[in-house]
């Protein structure tokens, strides 16, 4: 019996992009049928375009495709995630549907997997992005791989081959917002990585905007580093001490010289707003701890479906 090799990709307004794609993607397995079988999962976050129509129709010829609609748009982070939990396949294959992620990677993916790598995942050697969006990726995933309990691969996005194994640890997490690159380090220190050169989106407009962006950093940092943490404790300890010196500084001043001593307007105003700055900073990153728990507690599903195309009923 053939392996099934499952592909996942999820989209959102991708009219422009999605029909290519599917066609791509059976070509490329086509070059593989005498060894595989596939089914190609497509999520979709309850486009607002004809991303939809074109999905149901070529999902009638098509038995291979297998569509799932969210009731709604559920995010860049939860829809994938679950994407990947309905997958049957020996192995899931996770890409994007905009070709950043190019489909001559599958092959490559399913050598790697066949050598016994449980997670392979691809890494981003250059990008035809903007530059300076590029210049701050990097600098990015440096600075989460130096803070982060765990090794988490650089320049890479999730997009890659899972084994079924890999999968089904998935599953037993009991996480309503996963960071996906992240959660794939605590489970598995041999990750293979392919390189690649990202080349520009194909068609359409990008989805990602200042908030998705700053929701995935912030997220990786919060999720697999407590460093951030114990500095805002350490500072706070450092500028209390700070504080404390100063005021008994001033105050014997102060008592030596009562009359022609005057406090500094410009010493106090500083050193107010030095520490109103810290201050601000330090809650605002403990917000973000807060809102990590806060969506645990929740217990809310990744995501909603309203309608499913071409999965069995059982």
């Amino acid at each position: 019996m053939k392996n099934l090799i499952s592909i996942l990709t999820p989209t959102f307004n991708e009219e422009e992009n999605i029909e290519k794609l599917i066609s791509e993607i059976e070509t490329e397995m086509l070059k593989l049928s005498d060894k595989y079988d596939y089914e190609h999962i497509v999520i979709d976050n309850s486009s607002t375009d004809k991303t939809i129509a074109i999905l149901k129709s070529i999902a009638k010829k098509n038995k291979k495709l297998k569509i799932i609609i969210n009731s709604r748009n559920f995010g860049h982070i939860r829809s994938p995630f679950y994407g990947l939990l309905q997958a049957k396949g020996d192995a899931v294959i996770f890409m994007s549907s905009d070709f950043q992620d190019p489909i001559d990677l599958i092959p490559k993916y399913i050598k790697s997997w066949e050598k016994g790598n449980r997670i392979t995942l691809g890494q981003k050697t250059k990008s035809k992005e903007f530059f300076l969006m590029n210049i701050i990726r990097r600098l990015y995933y440096k600075f989460l791989s130096s803070i982060s309990q765990i090794q988490i691969p650089l320049h890479t996005t999730g997009s890659g081959i899972y084994d079924k194994e890999i999968i089904k640890y998935f599953k037993l997490v009991n996480d309503p917002y996963p960071y996906l690159r992240g959660l794939v380090s605590e489970f598995e220190d041999n990750i293979e990585l392919i390189e690649f050169e990202q080349p520009k989106r194909f068609r359409g407009k990008t989805k990602n905007n200042f908030y998705t962006l700053y929701d995935i950093g912030i997220l990786g940092i919060v999720k697999h580093s407590t460093i951030p943490l114990r500095l805002i404790i350490l500072i706070g300890f450092l500028m209390s001490l700070v504080s404390f010196f100063s005021a008994f500084v001033y105050f014997f001043m102060k008592l030596l010289d009562w009359n022609s001593f005057q406090m500094g307007i410009g010493a106090l105003v500083i050193g107010m707003f030095t520490l109103f700055s810290f201050t601000i900073m330090m809650i605002g990153l403990m917000g973000e701890y807060i809102l990590v728990i806060l969506s645990y507690s929740k217990r809310l599903p990744l995501v909603i479906e309203k309608e499913r195309i071409n999965f069995d009923k059982n």
